[in-house]
């Protein structure tokens, strides 16, 4: 992937609780873009939901301020969508809307997570799956 001007990309709950709670790992190379709006993170309001309760889960001890406010600004620098449901069923019901929206931003979006195996290739409905490693070495190409 060339390096494109605020390219969009789906971002599974795995990464972005990773990328809070390690500020200098390389999930949070993904989230200080995110946060200023330089990557796009497409999303819907089930991901949103599931962010929110995850990163507020008492073992992350994330400052609630802080957290809610850091995800304002991911959905207002990102992209909203409602997702039309998959013709096929995942092995885990949870991880179905990370690759619904991804088809309703109308690109060839990625879906980036640290769980490729929850997503079988062919389960995937053209979505691209990629590692965040994989998807930050083409980011920065």
């Amino acid at each position: 992937m060339s390096r494109v001007a605020r390219p969009f990309v789906v971002l599974d709950t795995n990464v972005l609780v990773s990328g809070f709670l390690n500020p200098y790992g390389a999930p949070a190379a993904i989230l200080r873009p995110a946060v200023r709006g330089q990557i796009r993170l497409v999303y819907d309001a089930r991901i949103f939901a599931e962010y929110t309760k995850v990163l507020l889960r008492p073992k992350f001890r994330l400052a609630e301020g802080l957290l809610r406010t850091v995800l304002d600004m991911l959905r207002e620098q990102g992209l909203g969508v409602v997702a039309l449901p998959l013709p096929v069923r995942l092995p885990e019901p949870a991880d179905e809307p990370f690759l619904e929206v991804a088809p309703a931003a109308g690109r060839d979006v990625p879906l980036i997570t640290g769980n490729v195996r929850h997503f079988p290739e062919n389960l995937r409905q053209g979505v691209p799956i990629v590692t965040l490693r994989e998807w930050l070495d083409r980011y920065r190409e």
